[in-house]
């Protein structure tokens, strides 16, 4: 009976050819939006969790409460040890330590006289030991603009947007100004080796990058560090592992009431990652649950003239004492192969303006300019096995709902006028 009604559907484009290009449709917007809201979910939890949140983050206590602030005056002391027994205990996760401040950065003149100067943000990571994948995770090769990475002690990079403003080049030297661990001014002299541009407004507004060996000297923060960000080596985030983690670390020190006490936090609990994740999930659901709804109905209405025109069809079929069930069978049957056929075709074709929008992208810039989330500028989709199967969810519910509702009418027929409506 299947090859049967295939045969009908191929042969009888009238009857299916709209169907099938409205599930078509349907299916490959469906699959365009999923991989599109995924690649920029997956980006943005990337980005915050290369930058700012990791896998797992353990801080002080006070610190935690304050994490915005950046309060070094709070940090970790001993972070030597703490990275060691962190190792020792999770070998399978990399650990590593990060100093983030903020300060003024002075550009001076050839006399020596201020010549510009501005706000930054900066993170201090370990750029030169061996087997560091710090420079990996900031992406420094790829997002380097002019000049080169630093090589040395006392070499940083800045922003390409920032040194655009300021009319710096590579080989500039600046004076940092910050607060130290201990409350007092702090001063740190660098140069600028390169200038990059990370592709998220709020990175490339003012940021600075150096060595954590640099901030530890220019803050008065010998075996001291701000925070430890743990990574799964695998690269990928796993949530009950991290909460399997973070909960046996933190066990350690749940009695503890010193405010230094450190206390890990997994990537889900910081910057209210855990609600953008939930929020950008439900929003996906909403819409493929949208898709489903509207398509239901457009494809009812077109069930709907479809029947108008099968009207003297399903009258012969009843004649010829063919059942009312098995003729409504027939069409739920006619509509998994049509909805089977358009989401094929519109999963194929979805699929490839995905891998469009992953190469090509879509630029936000211009609307993330005052954005105070960290979010990439260029939107990019990202094709997931999910996105082979998820169009088939709104073409075959939708094209079986809208059949299984317009063949209501069958069994509104009275076998007694059938004769009489086919003589009309």
């Amino acid at each position: 009976m299947i090859k049967f009604l295939l045969k009908g559907i191929l042969h009888d484009k009238s009857r299916s050819l709209l169907l099938i290009i409205v599930v078509c449709i349907g299916v490959m917007l469906t699959v365009v939006l999923y991989c599109w809201m995924k690649g920029i979910i997956d980006e943005a939890l990337m980005l915050n969790a290369n930058f700012t949140t990791g896998h797992l983050k353990v801080m002080t206590r006070d610190y935690a409460k304050n994490a915005d602030q950046m309060p070094n005056d709070l940090a970790i002391i001993g972070v030597n040890a703490l990275v060691k027994e962190l190792k020792a205990d999770n070998p399978d996760i990399d650990w590593v330590k990060r100093i983030r401040f903020g300060g003024l950065i002075d550009f001076p003149d050839p006399k020596g006289e201020t010549r510009a100067q501005g706000p930054a943000v900066g993170w201090a990571i370990d750029l030169f030991s061996s087997g560091s994948r710090e420079k990996e995770r900031f992406n420094l090769e790829k997002s380097l603009v002019t000049g080169k990475p630093p090589h040395k002690p006392g070499e940083v990079l800045i922003s390409n947007d920032f040194a655009r403003k300021f009319n710096v080049k590579p080989g500039d030297t600046f004076t940092l100004f910050g607060t130290t661990m201990n409350g007092s001014m702090a001063f740190k002299n660098l140069t600028v080796s390169g200038t990059v541009l990370f592709g998220s407004a709020v990175l490339d507004r003012g940021a600075i990058i150096i060595d954590i060996t640099d901030a530890q000297s220019a803050f008065e923060m010998d075996d001291a560090a701000g925070e430890v960000l743990g990574y799964f080596k695998n690269g990928q985030y796993d949530d009950d592992k991290a909460i399997t983690v973070a909960n046996a670390f933190n066990s350690k020190f749940a009695k503890s009431k010193d405010e230094f006490a450190p206390i890990m936090l997994r990537l889900k609990d910081q910057n209210g990652m855990a609600e953008y994740v939930d929020y950008a999930n439900a929003v996906g659901e909403f819409m493929v649950f949208i898709f489903i709804l509207t398509m239901s109905v457009v494809l009812w209405n077109a069930g709907l003239l479809g029947g108008l025109r099968r009207y003297k069809e399903f009258g012969i079929r009843l004649a010829m004492g063919e059942e009312k069930r098995h003729i409504y069978s027939t069409l739920i049957y006619e509509g998994l192969l049509i909805g089977t056929v358009g989401s094929v075709i519109g999963t194929a074709i979805g699929i490839g303006i995905a891998y469009y929008l992953k190469v090509v992208g879509f630029n936000l810039g211009d609307m993330m300019k005052n954005a105070s989330l960290m979010m990439p500028s260029v939107a990019r989709a990202v094709v997931t096995p999910t996105a082979f199967y998820i169009g088939f969810i709104p073409g075959l519910l939708s094209m079986i709902l809208g059949n299984a509702l317009s063949g209501i009418g069958i069994y509104k027929r009275r076998t007694a006028e059938l004769f009489k409506e086919l003589e009309v």
